[in-house]
């Protein structure tokens, strides 16, 4: 866990990370907010919390009596998420500051392809 963010936060972000891995697939079961609680050492309410963010926005769904399940289409749209949040966060800003010092497109790819060996 880590201190600079609220930590329902925290574990709504480890759900989506575990869905976008694959160790959550689409209309699996996800652990239990008491299973969260018990595994961070916090209170039920706070892993209830991170698990009703994702329910409202679509990324589970419960099943009454049952638990909370990965909704279907849920892996596609996370990761179409992700490449934009990456795009706005990374790439733009990586494009601004290589104009700036007069570093080409072509050049920056080369760079990228080179750090990637």
């Amino acid at each position: 866990m880590d201190d600079s963010r609220p930590i329902f936060q925290q574990i709504a972000e480890q759900i989506e990370n575990d869905i976008i891995s694959g160790l959550l697939p689409e209309e699996s079961q996800v652990p239990s907010t008491n299973e969260f609680a018990a595994f961070h050492r916090i209170n039920p309410a706070t892993a209830g919390k991170g698990v009703n963010l994702l329910v409202d926005t679509g990324v589970l769904y419960k099943k009454r009596g049952i638990g909370m399940f990965v909704a279907p289409g849920t892996r596609a749209r996370l990761v179409a998420e992700r490449r934009d949040q990456f795009r706005m966060q990374y790439v733009e800003p990586l494009l601004v500051e290589a104009e700036k010092l007069g570093i080409t497109p072509e050049q920056l790819g080369s760079m990228i392809r080179e750090a990637g060996r």
